[in-house]
């Protein structure tokens, strides 16, 4: 199962580091990624598979959501058919 997770905030030290680790830490693969900063706003986006992760794709979404408060981004997952929905034209 295919997910994306997207990041959007002020660019500081980690913000890749710190989730890779997470999701290395959960078996889940980065599969593809996309970031750029732009006027010291970061934004990231990542097609991950999830099909084998060690935990719930809910715990997954939760925890993603507590880091983001962390680093003061924000951090959101969604599976990959709900987010081809929201964004077809």
């Amino acid at each position: 199962m295919n997910a994306i997770i997207t990041v959007v905030g002020t660019d500081k030290v980690g913000i890749i580091a710190r989730v890779s680790a997470f999701l290395a830490e959960r078996n889940i693969n980065i599969e593809d990624i996309s970031q750029t900063v732009l006027s010291g706003n970061f934004v990231m986006m990542m097609g991950v598979d999830v099909s084998q992760s060690n935990v719930t794709l809910e715990k997954v979404k939760e925890d993603l959501a507590c880091m983001g408060s962390s680093l003061h981004v924000s951090i959101n997952l969604m599976h990959e058919a709900v987010f081809k929905a929201m964004h077809r034209i």
